[in-house]
């Protein structure tokens, strides 16, 4: 199950630069894109605000 971004994100962009598939996205608040994501939790850990969770 690929994790979410909720709207506690910040859009600091921490999240981004250690996803090893690339699957998440800028806007607003960033975006997990759940076909790519392989479940692997880097961005949940480094994310300051805790707004990335299981989906």
């Amino acid at each position: 199950m690929a994790y979410v971004i909720g709207d506690d994100c910040v859009a600091c962009g921490t999240c981004q630069s250690v996803c090893p598939t690339e699957s998440i996205s800028e806007g607003d608040i960033y975006h997990i894109n759940p076909d790519t994501c392989i479940d692997c939790g880097s961005c949940a850990q480094v994310c300051p605000s805790g707004a990335i969770t299981e989906g």
